[in-house]
């Protein structure tokens, strides 16, 4: 799920290299990208209601835009941006949803990568597309009827991943403010190093612990729009969590719907 600079390098010279997908803003790109690096930017492609209908339209415009980089399933694929962040995390976890066997995130991102004596390049690659869209996996997503059909069971936990300020209602982003009933916060920028790498095992496995995030718990992740929720998934698969989901809809959808349930938590 993760990969080194050096573990990339080496699998870059061989004669199946993985696909690089680079999931930064693109002048980020354009001033420096990995060798053979596609562009593709899924930063504010959001879904705030997940019935059904809207779900399906959405996953398809999302797997439409993979195919076009010549996503395949028979090709690893590698994104990166510039640390081990929500962009890269949610690119893995859409690929993961879609079936896709072999993606990884590159530990840490470019700063890791020319610091390990990497060059960047501003040479573009035209991508060659595919026909793929995958065999989405729905139970690595949540939406708002599953986890209202699992408030209050206790096989299933709830990690906010948002601030604090979002966890206890005092940050308001939708038309309420607060968390989803029973869910424990631990912000996902917890989950990096001081250099953008995810934490070590033992170091996940304790934060985790501590807040009551066990093994033998579903654990659906959210945040404001499923970017955050992500890069709590991919540290949880880290961790080798066998039921995680990420409710693509978060607090978005959860909060501005009114017919669903809210706490305040107290500090």
């Amino acid at each position: 799920m993760l990969i080194t600079p050096h573990q990339l390098y080496q699998e870059s010279q061989g004669a199946a290299p993985p696909l690089l997908l680079d999931v930064r803003p693109a002048e980020e790109f354009a001033a420096g990208h990995l060798p053979g690096a596609l562009h593709l930017d899924l930063w504010g492609i959001s879904l705030i209601d997940t019935s059904d209908a809207p779900l399906r339209a959405f996953m398809w415009m999302v797997g439409h835009l993979f195919s076009l980089r010549g996503v395949t399933p028979d090709r690893p694929v590698v994104v990166y941006e510039k640390q081990s962040g929500i962009r890269a995390a949610r690119a893995f976890w859409f690929l993961e949803y879609f079936g896709h066997p072999n993606v990884r995130v590159l530990d840490g991102g470019v700063p890791v990568w020319t610091a390990a004596g990497f060059d960047l390049t501003t040479d573009a690659v035209a991508p060659v597309p595919s026909t793929w869209h995958g065999d989405a996996d729905d139970r690595l997503l949540a939406t708002w009827n599953h986890v209202r059909g699992r408030l209050g069971n206790m096989d299933t936990a709830f990690v906010d991943t948002r601030s604090e300020g979002e966890y206890f209602g005092e940050v308001v982003r939708a038309r309420r403010g607060g968390a989803i009933p029973g869910a424990v916060n631990l912000e996902w920028t917890q989950n990096l190093a001081a250099d953008g790498t995810y934490k070590s095992a033992a170091d996940l496995k304790a934060m985790y612990s501590a807040i009551g995030i066990t093994h033998d718990r579903e654990v659906v992740t959210y945040c404001q729009g499923g970017y955050r929720a992500a890069h709590t998934y991919l540290a949880l698969r880290l961790l080798g969590f066998p039921r995680v989901r990420n409710y693509t809809g978060s607090w978005k959808e959860w909060g501005d719907r009114e017919d669903l349930p809210v706490e305040r938590p107290a500090r």
